[in-house]
């Protein structure tokens, strides 16, 4: 269960530590393969021992992404990348990120080319932002101004289908792309209002996901090893069926209609 990242090879379940998982979790993760981890100001308790342990024997077999929690400047993002480089003990990081563009970072023409020049400089292998505007990620992947792009999507939210993969291109020249809020925030966990069958498990959120052939990597945050163990157990049955696709197109669509959650964006898993 592997894809091509920036000419590397990725495990598809990338990690973060948002929900719990510890230092221990994050050796563990690595012990089973996955080399996927997505390194952000509020994953570095859990992650920077184990990251920079590793980084030093074998920093090949890591993919770490990562950038300052803000970039609305060139500069910002030049120091803030470094930063996080000598926390790492590395020379460089597998993909330089600015997250939550329009809200947290700004994709200008100032922060895309301090980006391009910390990846001539060798400090980063490929760039790329976090993004829910749809429309903005189709032109930024259009016009191949980063390399990665990280972006909602999830059987309730679907939209990346017909906004961002159209455009993403194929083969060596398509921009890759991570996914996130698979669960959609944990609703798709839970039996909205009027769904009368029962709620998936994470494991199909995430297979749904990896259906989709322009999917790399989908973000998983397990909150311990039993439930990492758990689905990657169940990720091994591979893609889901057309049938079961739709079912979780029919969950997903039930939980946009619920009024259970309220609008609300943030990069969760």
């Amino acid at each position: 269960m592997h894809s091509t990242l920036l000419g590397k090879r990725v495990h598809r379940m990338g990690i973060s530590t948002h929900f719990g998982l510890g230092p221990d979790g994050v050796q563990a993760a690595m012990d089973r393969g996955l080399n996927y981890f997505w390194y952000v100001k509020s994953n570095m308790e859990a992650m920077t021992a184990p990251l920079r342990q590793r980084a030093q024997t074998d920093r090949d077999s890591l993919f770490i992404a990562g950038g300052p929690s803000f970039g609305f400047t060139g500069g910002q993002v030049k120091r803030g990348a470094e930063r996080m480089l000598k926390q790492l003990g590395t020379d460089h990081l597998d993909l330089l990120q600015i997250f939550w563009v329009g809200k947290m970072s700004r994709a200008s023409d100032g922060v895309l080319r301090a980006m391009e020049d910390l990846k001539a400089e060798g400090k980063c292998r490929g760039i790329g932002c976090s993004i829910h505007d749809r429309e903005l990620a189709g032109e930024l992947a259009r016009e191949r101004k980063v390399d990665v792009l990280m972006v909602r999507y999830n059987a309730g939210h679907p939209g990346a289908e017909a906004d961002i993969f159209p455009h993403l291109g194929t083969g060596e020249d398509k921009v890759g792309v991570v996914t996130y809020t698979s669960t959609r925030w944990g609703t798709l966990l839970q039996a909205p209002k009027g769904w009368d069958d029962r709620p998936a498990k994470a494991s199909e959120c995430y297979r749904f996901a990896l259906t989709r052939p322009e999917v790399d990597v989908v973000l998983t945050g397990p909150a311990s090893v039993a439930e990492l163990d758990e689905n990657l157990q169940d990720m091994a049955q591979g893609a889901l069926d057309g049938q079961r696709q739709e079912w979780m197109r029919g969950l997903g669509r039930q939980a946009r209609q619920s009024k259970a959650l309220q609008a609300f964006a943030f990069d969760g898993f």
